[in-house]
């Protein structure tokens, strides 16, 4: 989208109400005025691009009809991407400098398969290991219900252009010293489209879509990652004439989850011990993907250690198996003593030398087994 997400209507100077004629015409002039190799100003190549963008959505009714009715989030939430042209933009952009029968770029276009659109779903972690299924709704264009996309009133039909007859282009023969030359350029009377509506459909207006809002169950398979997408062919916006339609692509984000912290397919969490039960040993309840567990650890458990449940973390994507989830032991220092227990642990200290607190196996040396 437009990094300034000004107004379209006001990017190409015309109104609201404005016609196709309008619209082209106004992106023909500015493009002509604003094209970074005609134009010496600073901002030459912001302001064109924002001049193509403004025409990619005004030009097209699903993509105008978004904008008018929920602005530059609806765009996004449909999926629209600024600088993806069709064949039919890039016709009317190289119009605006070399004319339509330039390289007879204005040969008639096959149908043009609907454009995709995105969408996106929060989950969460547990629902990401598990896989869930949600509802996503979002609006789209859709064949005409009226006309069944011919964009032609109910009781009439399209009619063969007469001034191209039906091809949708015209070839003009111009002759030089090289010999003779063949430029072909769109008809002007039916736009390339090789016919003509005489009565527009009122539904749509011609169009043949119209915009609706529609709801999709979609699976979010075990063990996605935040920001993967999923595609679901065929469910985009119709296309044009009885062309296909395009596709959905649906994002995933996942909501972060205070107990865990992800890595790939492995989980790490953190368990807390008082100094009890590090050094005299306990059973402990943990919280996993899978629900809580007990765990026990073994007296004098020290700061830091890391106890391993393998396969006790995410699903391995479209594989087998899962990740393991990796528990951090953290020892809770009390930080208030009443004076009997400062009395009992200062006579545990007068009790205690360097055998008490011997190790059998240093702090890294256990990390590196734990990751073993």
């Amino acid at each position: 989208m437009a990094t300034t997400q000004r107004d379209y209507y006001e990017v190409l100077g015309i109104s609201r109400g404005a016609d196709d004629g309008e619209i082209k015409r106004a992106f023909r002039r500015l493009a002509r005025e604003l094209h970074p190799d005609v134009s010496e100003a600073p901002d030459a190549h912001e302001r064109f691009r924002e001049v193509v963008e403004a025409y990619e959505v005004l030009s097209k009714r699903e993509t105008r009809e978004l904008y008018d009715r929920f602005g530059h989030a609806g765009l996004r939430g449909g999926g629209f991407t600024p600088t993806q042209f069709d064949f039919g933009s890039l016709t009317d952009l190289f119009s605006a400098f070399f004319g339509d029968d330039l390289f007879g770029v204005g040969a008639r276009p096959t149908r043009a398969r609907g454009a995709d659109l995105g969408v996106r779903v929060e989950i969460e972690l547990v629902e990401a290991a598990k896989g869930v299924e949600r509802e996503v709704p979002f609006p789209v264009a859709v064949t005409c219900g009226s006309c069944r996309g011919s964009g032609a009133a109910p009781g009439t039909t399209p009619v063969t252009c007469v001034t191209c007859g039906g091809s949708g282009r015209l070839e003009r023969v111009s002759r030089s010293a090289f010999g003779e030359f063949v430029r072909t350029q769109p008809c002007p009377d039916c736009r390339g489209a090789g016919r003509r509506i005489e009565e527009p459909c009122p539904a749509c207006r011609g169009e043949g879509r119209t915009i609706e809002e529609r709801t999709l169950e979609v699976q979010v398979p075990p063990g996605i990652h935040d920001g993967q997408q999923i595609r679901i062919t065929g469910e985009g916006h119709a296309g044009g004439g009885g062309a296909p339609a395009g596709d959905v692509y649906v994002e995933v984000r996942i909501k972060p989850d205070p107990r865990f912290v992800r890595e790939g397919d492995d989980i790490f969490s953190t368990v807390d011990l008082t100094i009890i039960e590090a050094a005299l040993g306990g059973t402990v309840r943990v919280a996993t993907l899978d629900g809580e567990a007990e765990l026990e650890f073994a007296a004098g458990t020290q700061p830091g250690e890391i106890r391993v449940l393998r396969g006790r973390g995410m699903p391995v994507l479209q594989g087998f198996g899962r990740g393991d989830h990796r528990v951090l032991v953290n020892v809770a220092v009390p930080r208030r003593l009443s004076d009997e227990q400062r009395r009992l642990l200062e006579e545990f200290g007068r009790s205690t030398d360097d055998e008490t607190y011997r190790a059998d196996e240093g702090f890294f040396e256990k990390l590196k087994s734990a990751f073993r």
